[in-house]
């Protein structure tokens, strides 16, 4: 593998162009630990390791692009999450950040449940053995056939997202000889502090019914009078990506007080509210996310606050992290091939992937870290630009990092905290074959999600 320096970009603070980035890291080769998982280092030679196992040897076994995620520090941070919320609360995965059946597995066993969202997720948890009892099913359109299934497999939950749901999930229920539990999914108006596509709370989206006008006041009274239905609760979920708890504040005062809404006009007293997930994980070194039990802390005084002021019965609560758990710990491999200077203003720096495996950067203008893997360099940093090989100008991995100025064609490169959304996210555009997801635990790799092969995409082409 070549060493050999090549002509750099700009490498001083005070010379580079505006962008998205901080100044110069002071130790290329120092890990941040808040975007990597908990058992990665480095070793003396500068390569780095998680799970006992070094990236030289993974890439070798397994090739390039592919995810490798920490099966261990996934299993600490689901058990992090239940301890910090205990036996009077519920846990639910939020399954669209990552699912496979080892991950579907690895919940069942550490205690967790599992938040679903379509029919291929229902398949993959309840084929992976996860009880059915312990799977919540979201959705906005969900069809009749996914519902069915749902229904007729017991699930804990269904997740009611519109009127046309309640009545749907009502039929459905009442065929199959059952009563379905289920919550109804409000929009509480809250502008959460996140990406405009993401943010899911307030009232111009297509999630929920609204709390303003009395609709949401409405579809419980909906839900109340059908038989195939027993209404346990209201859903919330505020955003993506978030670090102030004061939207889950205001959030939570709005539920409590539908709750008591239902009380005084119904007699009942709903048992659960679900606050949905979207706690943020650090993908830089800017980020500072909160640990699970101080979430728990948070959640459960300001639920019972506003209980106690609505003279209600504290309901039991439940979560919804998804990202929080895997995006942390998984990190992408990439081989550099490319390597084209811009005089005055970056580096650009080309990979065997792109959006492909990664489009959160295209789509939410999200923000990553990169760091050289496959050896030690004591060489300047340059600013760079991260892209892949699509044809396409957007396809950017990561906007503005700094990387060595010796970095060469065939180097490794690592980009941290790619759990969450890159592989569910992945497409086959240009016909790229979507990347391997590796576990990697105490000394031994095994695959859990193949790599595509070609005969995987002419299977599917019958023309």
């Amino acid at each position: 593998m070549s060493r050999s320096a090549h002509p750099a970009g700009p490498r001083h603070a005070d010379v580079l162009p505006e962008g998205h980035y901080s100044a110069p890291p002071t130790d290329l080769n120092a890990l941040d630990a808040k975007v990597w998982s908990r058992t990665a280092t480095r070793t003396p030679e500068g390569v780095l390791s998680m799970g006992g196992i070094e990236v030289t040897r993974l890439a070798e076994e397994f090739g390039t692009p592919a995810y490798f995620v920490d099966e261990a520090d996934f299993r600490a941070r689901c058990r992090a999450w239940r301890d910090a919320f205990g036996t009077d609360a519920d846990v639910f995965y939020a399954g669209k950040a990552f699912l496979s059946r080892a991950v579907v597995r690895w919940l069942h066993e550490e205690g967790l449940n599992l938040d679903v969202c379509s029919g291929g997720e229902l398949a993959t948890a309840l084929g992976a053995g996860m009880p059915a009892e312990r799977i919540a099913f979201h959705g906005n359109n969900k069809s009749e056939e996914e519902i069915e299934r749902a229904v007729a497999a017991g699930v804990g939950r269904i997740v009611l997202d519109s009127f046309q749901e309640i009545v749907r999930v009502s039929h459905i229920a009442e065929r199959l000889g059952r009563r379905q539990p289920v919550q109804i999914r409000v929009t509480v108006g809250v502008e959460a502090h996140t990406h405009e596509f993401i943010a899911t709370a307030h009232e111009d989206q297509k999630f929920g019914i609204a709390l303003a006008g009395g609709q949401a006041a409405e579809a419980v009274r909906r839900a109340l009078k059908l038989d195939g239905i027993e209404l346990i609760g209201i859903h919330s979920h505020i955003g993506s990506q978030i670090f102030d708890m004061a939207g889950f504040e205001v959030s939570a005062r709005r539920v409590v007080q539908l709750l008591a809404e239902v009380r005084d006009e119904h007699g009942v007293e709903l048992p659960e509210i679900d606050l949905g997930g979207g706690l943020g994980i650090a993908y830089t070194s800017d980020d500072d996310p909160r640990e699970p039990h101080e979430i728990a802390k948070a959640l459960n005084e300001i639920v019972t606050r506003e209980c106690a002021a609505a003279n209600l019965r504290t309901p039991r609560i439940s979560v919804e992290p998804g990202r929080a758990i895997v995006g942390p710990t998984a990190f992408t491999l990439y081989e550099v091939g490319t390597i084209k200077p811009l005089e005055g203003l970056r580096t650009y720096v080309s990979v065997d992937g792109g959006m492909s495996d990664n489009i959160r950067t295209a789509l939410y203008d999200a923000e990553y870290t990169v760091t050289l893997v496959s050896r030690r360099s004591d060489a300047e940093p340059m600013l760079v630009r991260v892209v892949g090989k699509h044809c396409e100008s957007g396809d950017i991995v990561v906007r503005d990092a700094f990387l060595p100025a010796d970095l060469a064609p065939g180097d490794l490169i690592a980009v941290p905290a790619t759990g969450a959304y890159c592989r569910s996210m992945a497409s086959n555009y240009n016909h790229a074959l979507r990347p391997p997801v590796v576990a990697v635990d105490d000394g031994a790799a095994r695959v859990i999600v193949r790599r595509e092969t070609e005969e995987d995409l002419l299977r599917l082409d019958v023309g």
